[in-house]
């Protein structure tokens, strides 16, 4: 015990002569050093849409200001914690000499003061697990009277109260303030105030053990406050464990792409009112389908000139059913959202025009996995149709025959150029339902392509940060003009009326191309559409793909949609868009008064007053049977001369030849044989159009009476072995 009383006395004779060495860090580099657990979202005016935590070792709040405290909390911590903080240079000697009087008498208590405190925080080596050494304590006294010579007073209760831990994993005044109390420091009463300040002593006591002790001192460090009422306010401040509630949660989905951990505060490419508007639509929209099993949906809006995402909602927030999901980057089936592209493909290739006639009347296609037999949504054919008729009433067997002049592969690679990039298969595995919208797409990736439209036909990376713009692809003439013709069709409200009726959604104050899509069983319900200035697009369903009830694309998404474009342009209506150099506007008359006579919009060279039937002659022919990987199994109980295999292709040609394993065949049929194979379909210059390799299986029976007619078809993998 003497030695120790000798040793403290020593601090206290040499102590005041004492000069650290090493200088301490600046007020901004401790700021700088200690960041927030919670990262911000910004919008691009600076309006706070989302705070997130990031850090999940601690929980430290924002670093707070000393004018932003409360002066009833600063009265109180410096009353408890050091009572002469604004009179001595960083050590306490008077509360130094009462310590060693008391240690010597046996009853040991510390003399830290604030700024000893803070230098602590500051230098990990003077933070001891338990009671410091002489040696750690000298040195303490060294850091604070160095930092009590280089900052001022309210530097140091400005980041004592900024490092201090309040109670469980809350460390620092902002994030103690606010989940205790649900306010920031600047609004703290006395009697939060004191209760704050007695945690910085206790920080694990009961909330009876803290407000009998804040009774007891309150006559000295705060005479206002009331005991009765302090009593209460720790009962509720304490009773279970802290929990701090973010100040902002508008953009989750758009913060969890862009805050990082250590990343900091983020400003993004977002409109505050946009975003707010997309999210209380959606929500709206939900509600009233709720009865008609609809639980998710999700909202994109960007701007197309720049690509700057506007308003991301990535589902409908307590209403959906998994609202960490992100609907707008989640893969969902197509639908028609796909034919507009198509249109503009055949368009550009001079394939057909916007007055071009289809027929839309059954059709059965030969597949690898048997027949598909496309169908409108109502279930009838209209005959002849133009294919302005055929996009703006979104038919489907028009656009499969549309398909079959292009050719699967042909349209894959153009959907991949505009950004579809999760669509990996071949053009055999999608076949002719990739008119129809089989694939599974993306909001963001139909935004992103819908917006090339737009733009006739360009395209540039959207954007959901500050980053600059990335590469762009420029368009051709033929694509600025099919783009074009296509928006003019998508906007066309007396040809969508035919199919949707005079008063829809989609029908807007102003020029709009709109087209909706419903994925197979009312899984998936699309409306994306654009204005010269924005591009819009909306998705509802189910992320466990349950079908929704009687919801078609104008009850589904197109409201949303419709809601949030008007606000988009509620102070200023967009102007339609310009034919580009190229395109010519003639009159058009069909035969037979199929339709009404119009005028028609064309790509130079392609005009004519009275538009033709289109078939899909001019498509390139491909093997449709056997398919790519067959398995054909030959039956032991029939004759081998009585089983066939029929070679078919689509559309059929003459003047083409079957190759086998290299062997050109005299016919269309072949008796089979166990094995390995590879047909080719080849012209007469042995140029090969297509090729599938097949297996055949089984075993062969030995020769048996002959046989008459055509044989027997061999079948597929599915018959039995």
């Amino acid at each position: 015990m003497t030695r120790r009383l000798l040793a403290l006395l020593a601090c206290l004779w040499f102590a005041p002569q004492a000069v650290a060495r090493a200088a301490p860090p600046t007020l901004d580099e401790v700021r700088a050093a200690h960041p927030a657990s919670e990262s911000r979202l910004f919008d691009r005016h600076g309006v706070l849409l989302h705070e997130m935590r990031t850090d999940l070792t601690r929980r430290r709040g924002r670093w707070v200001a000393f004018g932003e405290l409360s002066p009833r909390l600063r009265e109180s911590v410096v009353a408890l914690e050091d009572h002469r903080f604004f009179a001595h240079h960083g050590v306490d000697w008077l509360a130094l000499a009462a310590a060693a009087r008391d240690t010597l008498l046996g009853r040991a208590r510390g003399a830290s003061t604030i700024t000893m405190q803070v230098a602590a925080q500051l230098d990990p080596t003077l933070r001891a697990p338990a009671r410091r050494s002489l040696r750690q304590k000298w040195r303490q006294l060294q850091a604070a009277r160095a930092l009590d010579a280089r900052w001022s007073k309210r530097e140091i209760l400005e980041a004592y109260l900024n490092l201090a831990s309040f109670r469980g994993e809350l460390q620092g005044i902002d994030s103690a303030a606010r989940a205790l109390f649900a306010k920031s420091a600047a609004g703290l009463d006395a009697h939060e105030s004191l209760l704050l300040a007695l945690l910085l002593r206790s920080p694990n006591a009961t909330p009876a053990a803290l407000a009998a002790r804040g009774c007891r001192l309150a006559p000295r460090v705060a005479p206002t406050v009331d005991c009765a009422r302090l009593t209460r306010v720790a009962q509720a401040a304490l009773r279970s464990p802290p929990g701090l509630r973010a100040a902002a949660q508008s953009a989750p989905h758009a913060a969890r792409r862009l805050l990082r951990p250590g990343g900091g505060d983020i400003t993004s490419t977002l409109l505050a009112e946009a975003q707010r508007t997309a999210l209380d639509s959606l929500q709206k929209q939900l509600r009233q389908l709720a009865a008609r099993n609809v639980r998710d949906g999700a909202v994109l809006a960007v701007d197309n000139a720049s690509g700057e995402v506007l308003a991301y909602v990535g589902n409908g927030g307590a209403l959906s059913s998994a609202h960490h999901v992100d609907g707008v980057r989640a893969l969902r089936q197509a639908g028609s959202t796909l034919k507009p592209f198509l249109y503009a493909l055949a368009i550009e290739q001079k394939l057909l025009t916007a007055a071009s006639l289809l027929e839309d009347s059954p059709v059965n296609l030969p597949t690898p996995t048997g027949l598909y037999v496309p169908q409108n949504y109502d279930r009838t054919f209209r005959g002849l149709v133009s294919l302005r008729a055929s996009l703006a009433g979104s038919l489907n067997v028009p656009a499969v025959r549309t398909l079959m002049l292009l050719g699967p592969e042909r349209l894959l690679e153009r959907l991949r150029e505009l950004g579809f990039d999760d669509l990996e298969r071949d053009g055999d595995y999608y076949g002719y339902a990739l008119a129809l919208g089989s694939p599974e797409v993306s909001l963001w990736q139909l935004v992103d392509a819908y917006r090339s439209l737009a733009r006739g036909g360009g395209r540039t990376p959207l954007r959901l940060d500050g980053a600059g713009a990335g590469a762009s692809t420029e368009a051709t003439a033929g694509r600025r003009g099919a783009s074009f013709i296509v928006g003019d069709i998508l906007a066309d409200r007396d040809s969508r009326s035919r199919a949707f009726g005079v008063d829809n959604p989609l029908n807007l104050p102003f020029w709009a191309a709109v087209k909706t899509g419903t994925s197979k069983q009312m899984r998936d319900n699309w409306c994306i559409g654009y204005t010269t200035r924005y591009t819009v697009g909306v998705w509802v369903g189910n992320f466990d793909g349950a079908p929704m009830w009687d919801v078609s694309g104008l009850t589904g998404a197109a409201p949303v949609w419709a809601e949030v474009m008007r606000a988009l342009h509620a102070t200023d209506a967009p102007a339609p868009p310009a034919a580009p150099p190229g395109l010519a506007r003639r009159p058009v008359r069909f035969a037979h008064d199929v339709e009404a006579p119009r005028d028609e919009w064309f790509i130079a060279g392609t005009a004519g007053d009275r538009p033709g039937l289109r078939r899909p002659a001019a498509m390139a022919p491909r093997i449709t049977y056997p398919g790519p990987g067959s398995v054909l199994v030959v039956d032991p109980d029939i004759p081998p001369a009585a089983q066939r295999v029929f070679w078919t292709m689509r559309p059929a040609r003459a003047g083409l030849d079957w190759r086998l394993n290299g062997q050109i065949l005299a016919d269309d049929s072949w008796q089979p044989r166990p094995g390995a194979y590879t047909l080719e379909l080849v012209d007469a210059a042995r140029q090969v159009l297509d090729s599938v390799d097949f297996t055949v299986r089984g075993a062969l029976a030995p020769a048996a009476a002959s046989t008459t007619g055509k044989g027997t078809r061999v079948g597929g993998g599915n018959q039995p072995r």
